[in-house]
């Protein structure tokens, strides 16, 4: 549980908003409970992809969610508890 020490595990809605700020676009879903956020940053592909069911979120989704975003844990959770925090991640 050392992980979660600074910060709770994210709520799905904490994930949305945090992807949101990090430039990514929500896609069409189709029948599923998985959604997919896209981006492109400095000609790369991000897609995330958020099972809101299984929020909150453990340790091993937010790592997946992170390694997706191409983001640490610890920048993907700022995002996603720090409401004021906006902005590209990616942006060199």
């Amino acid at each position: 549980m050392a992980f979660f020490q600074k910060f709770a595990p994210p709520t799905c809605s904490e994930v949305k908003a945090a992807l949101k700020a990090m430039g990514f676009s929500p896609e069409k879903q189709n029948g599923t409970s998985h959604e997919h956020w896209t981006k492109i940053a400095n000609g790369k592909f991000y897609k995330v992809t958020v099972d809101c069911p299984k929020a909150p979120f453990g340790d091993t989704l937010v790592k997946s969610m992170a390694n997706q975003a191409g983001v640490s844990k610890k920048v993907f959770l700022q995002y996603c508890h720090d409401k004021k925090k906006k902005g590209d991640p990616h942006a060199f």
